[in-house]
């Protein structure tokens, strides 16, 4: 047997390629950005072709780098940013238009009329979402009705969609000649389309949106040994290498995080943050603002469903301070400022750049800076910045314990911003509760890994995974509890100035 699995971790700004030993160490990693297209306010994209480009250089790279060959490969797994959107022509390959990704709120019309006609309480029954700008079904609803031809394409059998894992495996796989068009439960969950007891495409919801089922994928297990076929058409690989298991990126992080029991949970902190309960078998409906989801589907095995907190904007408030306001010129640098001040002066940053997620879901939320002085200066906003990422995630466990009756006795987090000490011991302070980072802190790309490794008989079971978790860092709370009441309360003041910003038609 190969030593060897693979992962494509298909990200909002970057595509990474890591190969992972039996003990779940990394032996290798390459990783390219793409570009961020923002036409106009509000509207995010991405090109599906340079991201498919980026999937096959990080492929080459980190084998060349470690010395490896697609034959060293027992399996590949892939994770992906879920709910952005991409439509292309079986034919050819041709993305009819760009992908329009997840955090693009173009699509609030089309949420705020599903909302005012009933249709949205069938969707919340249903898909366990709320409609909102966040999901595909609306983002596929557009481009069939905004870019020329689509319509007919799809009608004719010609137009596919797929979130991200389903473009890059349908390339893996074969592309125009019989690539695999396919995507697992926990992506198909993301759509507003899927109905979470059947596991299928609904064609109620279907019916909502104008969208023909003959344009979405196949949906399968997280891992499985057969359904996703075998990388060929990838130039580095240059093996049949099996691809085993297929992953939304929060699922794969709660995945690497071995969050098999449920009550078990972790926080990713990424572009945004995304915080997962597991809740077993039970399907879990949320009355606090939560997504009720898919946690992962292992074979034959009964599907696992999770609680969600999804917050749009966390990470990339700190590449905002570095890309558009220029006040620190790596995201590093955002600790090193931030601790030049012992706290916010006052100052809070509220980052609602694609309006507020869970627990709010108010799409006419825009980002806002309150309580300024003359006393403050840029080490305030980025001491702000960081705390902003902390208290978004308090909103989270909140509505979760809520929701759950689970109170969280440790938070597992991974993910890039987790490198930012400072901001993982603002969390725990936050908190009131100790923040728990694994030795590999990169859980997207390693649960991507175990899926497939599971699928191919490289793991033999959940069980054996528990042992290759192993703690990195451990924050224990500092704050006194009048002083974590006081920052928390000013938070919530915050938010509320946030609202109603734009008018929703």
């Amino acid at each position: 047997m190969a030593d060897f699995i693979g992962a494509v971790d298909q990200g909002t700004t970057s595509t990474r390629f890591m190969i992972f030993d039996h003990g779940g160490n990394e032996v290798a990693k390459h990783q390219l950005e793409h570009e961020q297209i923002l036409p106009r306010s509000g509207w995010v994209e991405h090109d599906p072709v340079e991201i498919w480009e980026r999937t096959n250089s990080v492929m080459q790279n980190a084998l060349r780098h470690s010395g490896l060959s697609g034959t060293d490969l027992a399996a590949i797994g892939i994770t992906n940013q879920r709910e952005t959107t991409v439509v292309w022509d079986r034919r050819d390959g041709r993305p009819y238009y760009n992908a329009i990704v997840w955090q693009d709120t173009r699509t609030d019309t089309i949420a705020a009329n599903l909302d005012r006609s009933g249709r949205g309480d069938v969707i919340r029954r249903k898909a366990g979402l709320p409609p909102a700008t966040y999901f595909s079904g609306g983002k596929i609803q557009w481009i069939l009705e905004n870019v020329d031809g689509v319509r007919e394409a799809a009608e004719a059998g010609h137009a596919l969609f797929g979130n991200t894992d389903a473009w890059v495996l349908w390339n893996l796989t074969g592309g125009p000649d019989s690539g695999i068009h396919a995507t697992d439960v926990t992506n198909a969950s993301r759509t507003m389309l899927m109905d979470l007891e059947t596991l299928d495409w609904d064609d109620e919801l279907l019916g909502f949106f104008g969208i023909p089922r003959s344009m979405l994928p196949t949906i399968n297990p997280s891992s499985h040994a057969e359904a996703y076929g075998v990388a060929r058409t990838s130039r580095p690989l240059r093996a049949a290498v099996p691809i085993g298991g297929v992953l939304g990126d929060q699922q794969a992080a709660t995945v690497g995080q071995v969050c098999f029991a449920p009550g078990e949970a972790k926080n990713t902190y990424g572009t945004g943050n995304f915080l997962v309960l597991n809740t077993g078998t039970e399907l879990v409906r949320s009355q606090h603002g939560l997504l009720t989801t898919v946690a992962y589907q292992f074979g034959d095995s009964p599907v696992v469903y999770a609680l969600e907190g999804s917050i749009a904007v966390t990470g990339s408030a700190v590449q905002w301070l570095r890309d558009q306001m220029k006040i620190i010129k790596t995201a590093a640098e955002s600790e090193e400022l931030a601790r030049t001040v012992d706290d916010n002066g006052g100052m809070y940053f509220v980052p609602a750049f694609s309006g507020l997620f869970a627990p709010y879901w108010r799409s006419d939320a825009r980002g806002a800076i309150v309580g300024l002085a003359r006393y403050n200066d840029n080490a305030h906003l980025a001491r702000a910045t960081l705390e902003a990422i902390c208290y978004q995630s308090r909103d989270v466990v909140e509505a979760m314990e809520q929701d759950s009756g689970v109170h969280l006795d440790v938070l597992k987090v991974d993910g890039g911003v987790t490198a930012n000490d400072l901001c993982m011991q603002i969390q725990a302070d936050v908190l009131g509760v100790p923040v728990s980072r694994p030795v590999v802190a990169e859980t997207t790309a390693l649960g991507a890994a175990y899926a497939a490794g599971l699928a191919t008989g490289f793991w033999r079971d959940t069980d054996e995974l528990r042992t290759h978790w192993h703690e990195s860092r451990r924050w224990e709370p500092r704050w006194p509890e009048d002083r974590r009441a006081q920052g928390y309360a000013g938070w919530k003041a915050a938010v509320e100035r946030t609202l109603d910003w734009v008018k929703v038609s």
